[in-house]
Order: structure tokens, then sequence, then C-alpha cells
């Protein structure tokens, strides 16, 4: 078969879809299902590596009914997988190389959206959103920087051809595990333009655990070439540390957690051996700086395994926690629970690590100790704010009850975690989900006139303050009093609370809108008392006008109906003549009134001319 590229013909095909396969019999027929139905210029390239489970059989039977869209190569032997894409890369004809694996299949419209994206932006590498990934930009971007969609070193994206010819990036074929990484790392490092397509999910991948908590030793001499690759492109400096935080965090520190745990006392050692050779070349002043707590703490024990086992127990123990109650205690939130490390001996956890796997003087099987206290995260700066904590406040062990001065948090959202330090780690979890019977939420409080909303998420049952009301519902009331009129303009009297509290001194504006054009008139709203507040309004238009109060409470303005409680304290309609109509004069009538279903505040203004008058007597006389 013809390889060679100068003898390639462009036959107008706009993609090259890659696949190695081999033994993959029961996975690959949803996966070239799932190229088959893209709606781009495509053809489908599967490099067979001796298969013996009916994959060529499988193969032989696509390639006779799709003969000018899959094209299938059969090596004799199997080879390492980027030999098997570098054998596709090679007849590949389209704009664009994506490279899939047999095991994974692709959403039906990913490969247009890729394509779009990549000839809208004049992109070398597209990044598609994988189903299910935690890391990994959320938003859709035109030009995304290198640290944004360095989380994802996988090799499964769009790249132009003549990119990856012009500067020869190829697969390792000497590796069988980490050669998409260092790929994807050689690519990025030379893309003038990266874009990423996150509005939907378009790569599903099915594949099974992480190979490198299967063996770390072995992982952790694989990602030195990819830390190499990116260091020759990449000068030493902020840029470059912060693409090696990505991969100690990530490939070379991890292993001293859960495979850690997993590995024999002889083994352990020469793990803690090669991440420390690893950190001795690439721990800069600027990496080490951006370590978190558990990762520093690895830092200083890695002459030390027997505090790394420990430091490793304290990340895979299971978290149990409890809310058992939440008050308001003046202006301070008190919230009482208990948290604790549970043992794990004998009992495997999620990780499927067991306490029997753990050896080392250190390890008695007894629940961990720890620090048990609260975290406060707020969602969009993640700024945190750790409340005073009194420990034993239930009699439980690792019970805790923090108080929580709201007037000193500023306006955002608060998500609760309980956190347990121990070891120097420390672990987070989202308190609420579990809570004793009867601990639910109080009301919302009026705090230096900062509304704060203690609240329970509605999928997961987590507890978090809301301060200023940016996503929950301020549960507030504003009642009409009496409504009359001062000349021509309409003076509106009432009262504004938040729960049972006064919150006049929140007021800012009486808004009317106008129901059909959706137009507004505001007026300013002043306090004239603890509860009460006033306004006046005129020069209202025709149409039909609902009446809004905006209250200011810490964070963006809320608006709230007025609702009329007693009828009789609307004043009469109000009606003038003028002469506002370029055809002569006009009468004008103003009149408030209480709506049928929701009893709120609206306003009628209707202008008629003598003869609309007179119509109306005369139909009002008929009547009679």
């Amino acid at each position: 078969m013809d390889t060679e590229s100068d003898q390639r013909a462009d036959r107008g095909i706009d993609v090259s879809v890659v696949v190695p396969a081999y033994n993959r019999r029961a996975s690959l027929d949803r996966c070239l299902t799932s190229l088959l139905v893209q709606r781009v210029a495509k053809e489908i390239i599967v490099v067979d590596g001796g298969s013996r489970d009916g994959t060529r059989a499988l193969l032989g039977l696509y390639a006779a009914h799709h003969p000018r869209l899959i094209t299938v190569i059969r090596d004799a032997q199997p080879g390492t997988p980027g030999g098997a894409r570098n054998r596709g890369l090679e007849r590949a004809a389209g704009r664009y190389v994506f490279f899939c694996d047999a095991g994974d299949h692709l959403a039906p419209d990913a490969l247009a959206r890729l394509v779009a994206a990549a000839d809208g932006n004049g992109a070398d590498v597209v990044v598609g959103k994988v189903a299910g990934a935690r890391q990994g930009l959320r938003e859709s971007a035109g030009r995304a920087s290198l640290t944004a969609v360095y989380d994802d070193l996988s090799c499964f994206k769009l790249f132009r051809r003549d990119f990856l010819e012009r500067h020869a990036i190829r697969f390792d074929e000497t590796q069988r595990r980490g050669e998409d990484m260092t790929f994807a790392v050689h690519a990025y490092c030379h893309a003038r333009v990266i874009s990423v397509v996150a509005d939907g999910d378009c790569y599903h991948a099915e594949g099974g655990g992480e190979a490198s908590a299967r063996d770390p030793l072995g992982w952790l001499r694989v990602v030195r070439t990819p830390i190499e690759v990116m260091a020759r492109h990449v000068p030493p400096g902020a840029l470059r540390d912060r693409l090696l935080l990505r991969h100690l965090r990530r490939d070379v520190l991890a292993q001293l957690g859960v495979p850690f745990l997993a590995a024999g006392e002889a083994e352990r050692e020469k793990i803690a051996v090669e991440v420390a050779d690893i950190c001795g070349q690439w721990l800069t002043p600027g990496v080490r700086a951006g370590l978190d707590g558990v990762d520093a703490a690895r830092v200083a024990a890695l002459d030390d395994p027997d505090r790394l086992v420990r430091l490793a127990l304290v990340e895979a123990a299971p978290l149990r926690h409890r809310l058992t109650g939440i008050e308001w205690r003046g202006d301070r939130l008190v919230i009482e629970g208990w948290a604790a490390l549970a043992r794990t001996d004998g009992v495997a956890d999620s990780t499927g690590v067991t306490g029997a796997a753990l050896t080392g003087a250190a390890l008695t099987g007894a629940a961990l100790t720890g620090t048990v206290g609260l975290v406060l995260r707020e969602r969009m700066s993640r700024e945190e704010r750790v409340p005073s904590v009194t420990r034993g406040g239930t009699g439980a062990a690792g019970s805790f009850t923090a108080v929580l001065d709201v007037a000193a948090l500023p306006p955002g959202v608060w998500d609760v975690h309980v956190a347990v330090e121990c070891e120097g780690a420390r672990r987070l979890a989202r308190l609420g989900s579990r809570r004793e019977p009867g601990a639910g939420v109080p009301p919302a409080h009026l705090v230096g006139g900062v509304v704060a909303v203690p609240f329970l998420t509605r999928s997961h049952g987590h507890l978090g303050l809301d301060a200023g009301g940016h996503v929950v519902r301020v549960p507030a009331v504003v009642r009409l009093t009496r409504a009359w009129w001062r000349g021509r303009r309409l003076r509106v009297e009432g009262q504004a609370l938040v729960g049972e509290e006064a919150a006049a001194a929140a007021v800012r504006h009486l808004i009317w809108r106008e129901r059909a054009s959706g137009r507004e008139h505001r007026a300013r709203a002043v306090a004239v008392g603890p509860r009460e507040f006033a306004a006046e309004t005129a020069g209202l238009r025709p149409g039909t006008w609902d009446a809004y109060l905006e209250l200011v409470l810490g964070g963006p303005p809320v608006r709230f109906p007025v609702k009329v409680a007693d009828a009789d304290a609307l004043g009469r309609p109000l009606r003038w003549w003028c002469g506002a109509l370029r055809w002569g004069v006009a009468q004008w009538t103003v009149r408030p009134y209480a709506t049928a279903v929701n009893r709120r505040l609206s306003v009628s203004v209707r202008v008629a001319t003598p003869l609309t008058v007179v119509r109306r007597m005369v139909r009002i006389l008929r009547q009679h």
C-alpha cells in the first residue's frame, strides 16, 4: 500500500478519522456507526494490529459496505498505539485529522462543530468537550490560551494535517503508554491558534481506569518525556511553571496517593525515589508556590515513606460528616455537626484500596484523628473564609460548633465545606447532604443592610449562604398601605419586609412596567420609617402599568411586586382634560386597581377624545 505523502490526492475530504483497533470487536460497531453519521466530508482509516477476536471480520464487512469511506490497514502483528496512529496519519488525505479509539464514540454532530470552529478561527488544534471530564474548559473559545487547555493532554482532538506535517509531529512508537500525551504537548506548543468547542459533548470515552494507577513506577518514567518536550519549547518563566504545575500535580505527585497505598513496601521506596528525582529537576520556586497543602506536604516528606503512607491514607480514607443544627444567634450564624476520617482497615472504599493492603508501624486501622472545622468558599472568586470553631459541642468525636460572623462576609454565594486537617493535608467535603432530622435552614436575616439567606441545594442538599440575594429568592414582601392623589401625582405608601424584619432602608425605586410593551418608568422611593416607604409617580403614558418595588440588599437590585391587601387603600380614578393630542383636547383617566389573581398594584392609563366620551355616554344610556 502506498503511504508516501507526496502521492496523496486531495479528494475534497474535510476530516480523516484514524482509528487503531486491536481486539475491539465488542465496541468497534458503536464506534464506526458514530463516525459514519458525521455530516462532514470524511474518510475513516482503521488500523488493525492483527486482531484475533473477530475485529478483522467486522472491519471487512464495514469496508465492503462503505468502500468510499472506510479504509482498513492490516498489520500481521500488534504494535503500539502510537505506531498504529502513525500508519493511519500517513494515509490521511483530509484537511484535518481526528484520532478516535475503537472503544470510544463521537456525538452525532461532533466533527461538524469541530471543523466549523477550525475554519472560523484558523485553528491548528480544536479541543472538543469530553463527556464526563472533570477538567477542561466549560465554555467555547475561539482562541484559547495554552494554560486553559493544558489539562487535556489526550490526542482525541481535531488537528490541521498540514500543521502536523510542517512540524513533523508524530507519535512515539516506542511508548506503549503516554504516547498521546507527548503528541498533544508537541502540538500545543507549536499551534498558533487553539480553539475549544464546549457547547455540548463531542467525545465519549469508554476506556478503563487510568493506567498510572495500575503501574505508578512505570507511569513516572513515561511522564518524563512530555515534560521534556514542553520544556524544550517553552522558556523558563511563569508560563512554564504553570504547565509544570499541571504535570507535577496530576502526573507525578498523584502517584503518592492511591497508587502508593496499593504498592508493596519495596515498590513504595522506588516510587518515592522516582518522584524525588523528577521534583529535583522540575520543582521550581514558582511551581512550589502553586502546590496545595497535601502536595506541599508530600514534597516535604519524600524522604519519609511512613509519612507518605499516612498522607496517602488521609487522602483515601472516607470522610464521614453530618449536619446536626444551624440557627441564628443575633447576627451570627451558628452551625453544628461532626466529621471524621473513617477507618479503612479490612474494608475496601471507593478507591478499591483496603486497610489490609496498608503496612507500616504507623497504620493501626484506627480512625484518623485531625482538626475539624469549616471552610466557606465563594463560588465565583473562590475566596475562602474560615469561621471560628469550638470542638466537642455535641459530645461526639470530631464534633464542632462554628460561629460565622456574617457581617464580615463580602456579598456573594458561599458554599459551606467541612474540613479535616491531618498530617498537614486538608480534606474537604460539602456539608449538609447528611443531616439530622429537623436540621433545616433558618429564615433569611438582615445583617447590616445585607440579606443573608441560608439554603440547601436542590440536587444534593448541600449547605450554602447567599449574602446579597444572588441566586436564592429573597423572601421579601411589599404591602400597599395607601395610594392617593396629590394633584396629578400618584403617591404610593407601603411597607417592605424581609421575612419579618423591617427593610424600608433598602428601598431604591418604585418601578412601573407596562405590560404590552415592557417599557419601564422609575420613580424614586424613600424610607419614611423602619418598615414604611413612599414614592410619587407622574407622567405615565397610556397603557397598563404594574408596580414593583426595587430593593438593594447587598447584591444585585431585586424587585418585588407591590401587593394590595385592602382595596379601600386605593385612591379613586383621576380624570382631566388636556390638549395632548394633535387633533384637539382629550380626556385622561388614570385608575389604580388590584389585579384579580395576585392582588398586585396596577394602574390603567386611558386617553379618550370628546367623540369617544360621547359614544361611551350613549352606550351607557342605552344599557340603562
